[in-house]
């Protein structure tokens, strides 16, 4: 991946496992070290942000190819694919501002480097096993037989800094967590 978008870093791991947690307790994490992060959500469920009845969503029904809503707050484009194929993660980068890390969670088979969230209580198998663009693993109990390294799901600051070193990140800030 080049451009941009060079430092994508994404979180896998099997449903249930803490995926979104972890991402949510990422965020402050990285953005406090004066980085400035996107994220990328991939979910094989249809989803609808917009709501019946309001003005967008009936410039939608009515055909609209995309719709911008936007606001003094924040905006919003709505593509619709219609009879298009899902985008690939470059194409939808494309249409992301540029920042400092984007952090996907999902996009499994896609091959960039990835850390795997595991709780072997949800009794699924190690992704890493059969996947090598995971680069780590982040569980709540030692993994002796990893081949990659096994983070503490519970040491966010330690995530973090793995991700740093690991993308090369550039701190801005020295206030990052401890």
């Amino acid at each position: 991946m080049t451009g941009l978008h060079s430092k994508i870093f994404g979180v896998v791991g099997w449903s249930g496992s803490g995926k979104t947690t972890l991402m949510r307790e990422l965020l402050p994490n990285l953005i406090a070290r004066g980085l400035r992060v996107s994220t990328m959500k991939h979910t094989h469920h249809n989803f609808d942000i917009d709501k019946p009845g309001k003005d967008s969503h009936m410039h939608r029904e009515a055909g609209a190819y995309e719709v911008l809503i936007t606001g003094a707050k924040r905006w919003a484009l709505l593509h619709e694919n219609r009879d298009e194929q899902e985008p690939d993660i470059d194409t939808l980068l494309a249409n992301m501002a540029p920042v400092d890390l984007v952090l996907i969670e999902g996009f499994k088979k896609h091959p960039h480097r990835k850390l795997e969230v595991l709780r072997p209580a949800i009794g699924k198998p190690m992704i890493a096993d059969t996947d090598d663009s995971i680069v780590a693993i982040a569980s709540d109990q030692a993994m002796e037989t990893a081949s990659v390294p096994v983070l503490d799901l519970n040491d966010v600051a330690a995530i973090g800094d793995f991700i740093v070193d690991y993308c090369m990140l550039e701190v801005k800030s020295e206030n990052g967590p401890a």
